[in-house]
């Protein structure tokens, strides 16, 4: 495992595939993104974009805008970092789960509610069939 010295320069973080990483993770191709950001610009040119380990400042705040994301996301953002985190965070089996103590519904009046909605439909039901067989003994009699 590596381990990072103190003294010893920070990496750099590649721009450019923190772009990419971000707009797949939206779902939105590299054609969409060359649209937002105009005339200028194509698939080709946002491919090329993305390839590059440092993006100039007023490139990146056009593409964090029509990513609708932080400047400092592709500026900040260190994949090896978060993989770190994760790894260090779950176990092996482990599931992320969020514990909801404040129910907004207590179980047992929603069985009594669902009971209740199904016997008022069985009663209407009931009531149809009834007026069913009245117009079908009137045709009958007639």
């Amino acid at each position: 495992m590596k381990y990072r010295m103190k003294d010893s320069p920070s990496k750099q973080i590649h721009q450019g595939r923190n772009v990419k990483r971000f707009r797949e993770m939206l779902g939105i191709k590299q054609e969409a993104l060359a649209y937002e950001l105009g005339e200028d610009w194509n698939q080709k040119k946002i491919s090329l974009l993305e390839q590059k380990e440092e993006i100039e400042a007023s490139i990146l705040s056009q593409i964090a805008e029509a990513l609708k994301l932080p400047v400092e996301a592709f500026q900040n953002f260190d994949e090896e970092q978060a993989v770190n985190i994760i790894s260090n965070t779950f176990d092996n089996g482990s599931v992320g789960f969020q514990k909801n103590e404040n129910c907004t519904f207590h179980p047992i009046d929603k069985l009594i509610q669902l009971h209740e909605e199904k016997i008022a439909l069985y009663e209407r039901m009931l009531k149809e069939k009834d007026e069913m067989m009245a117009r079908l003994e009137k045709l009958i009699g007639k």
